[in-house]
C-alpha cells in the first residue's frame, strides 16, 4: 500500500458520502411513479400527471407553486417535461422537492427527491472495509468480436430488463484466474460492472458496482475492488438497479470496498 493510493481512496470515500447525502442525492428519493397514458394524481403532488409522446405531462395551476429548475417562472396549464434520456432533460421543483422525469425501456416515470426523507435524515455513513493494496489488480479487457450486446437480468424492482455489455475483463486474485462481464461507463472509455461475491447479502449489500479506468490500446486496465460501491437501490428502494449478469458472482470473499448503509437507528 502506498500513501498516495490510500490518500486517494480516502478522498474517494469522502466524496461518496458527500454525494449520496446531498440534499437531492440517492438518500432523498421517496418515490418513482410510473405513469400511464391517462392523467392521474401522484400522492403529495399537485395536478394530474401522465405520459405521452415521450414526455412526462402535467396539468397544474400557477398557485400550485411548480417551477422549472432552470428558470424562475411558475409552471401553469399543460406542462411537458423531457426525461433523463433526452439530450436536454427537464427538471421541476416544488418547494424543496426535486421532480425528475425518467425513461426506462420506453416507459416514463416521475421521481420525487425530498431532502427531508427518512433515509437521508437517519443516514450516518457508509461502512467500508479498510483499504488494502492487494485488492487492486491488473486486468485485461477483451471486447466482444460482434460488438456490444444486451443481456437480460433481473432488476431490484422485480422486473427483468436488458443490460448492455461490451466484453469481459480477465484478472487474477490470490493466484486464481477470474473473468467479469463489463459495460461501457461513458464516452471517456471507462468500464463498469455489476458484481457479487461471497460476502454479498451478509457482510456486504447483495451486489455492488465497480468502475475501471479506460483500457489502453492493448486492453490493459486496473480492477480496484477497494472502490466497489453500493448501487443506488442500497440507499432508496425506489431505484431500478440491475443485478449481476451471469458469471459476475465471484466465489471469493471480496473484503474490500463499501459494505452497507449505516443509519442512526443501528446505534439505537
Amino acid at each position: 500500500m502506498t500513501a498516495t493510493a490510500a490518500d486517494e481512496w480516502e478522498r474517494w470515500t469522502e466524496s461518496r458520502t458527500a454525494s449520496v447525502s446531498a440534499p437531492h442525492g440517492p438518500l432523498s428519493l421517496t418515490g418513482t411513479h410510473w405513469l400511464e397514458p391517462e392523467p392521474a394524481k401522484i400522492p403529495g403532488l399537485p395536478g394530474q400527471w401522465w405520459a405521452t409522446d415521450g414526455t412526462v405531462r402535467a396539468v397544474v395551476e400557477a398557485t400550485d407553486g411548480l417551477r422549472a429548475e432552470r428558470g424562475n417562472g411558475l409552471l401553469e396549464g399543460e406542462v411537458a417535461l423531457r426525461p433523463d434520456t433526452d439530450p436536454a432533460p427537464d427538471l421541476a421543483v416544488l418547494g424543496d422537492l426535486r421532480l425528475v422525469p425518467i425513461e426506462r425501456e420506453g416507459e416514463l416515470a416521475l421521481r420525487v427527491f425530498d431532502p427531508q426523507s427518512a433515509a437521508r435524515t437517519a443516514f450516518t455513513c457508509i461502512s467500508v472495509f479498510p483499504y488494502a493494496a492487494d485488492w487492486a489488480v491488473p486486468a485485461v479487457f477483451t471486447p466482444y468480436e460482434t460488438g456490444d450486446r444486451a443481456v437480460v437480468v433481473p432488476n431490484a424492482d422485480g422486473r427483468e430488463r436488458p443490460l448492455d455489455v461490451t466484453g469481459q475483463i480477465a484478472f487474477t486474485l490470490a493466484g486464481e484466474p477470474y473473468t467479469l462481464t463489463v459495460s461501457r461507463a461513458g464516452a471517456d472509455g471507462r468500464l463498469s460492472g455489476v458484481i457479487a461475491d461471497a460476502t454479498s447479502g451478509h457482510e456486504t449489500y447483495r451486489f455492488r458496482f465497480i468502475t475501471l479506468p479506460a483500457p489502453d490500446a492493448d486492453g490493459h486496465t486496473v480492477l480496484d475492488l477497494n472502490r466497489a460501491y453500493l448501487p443506488p437501490c442500497a440507499f432508496a428502494d425506489h431505484f431500478v438497479c440491475p443485478f449481476p449478469p451471469p458469471g459476475n458472482r465471484l466465489p471469493v470473499a471480496v473484503e474490500a470496498g463499501e459494505r452497507h448503509v449505516v443509519t442512526a437507528e443501528l446505534f439505537g
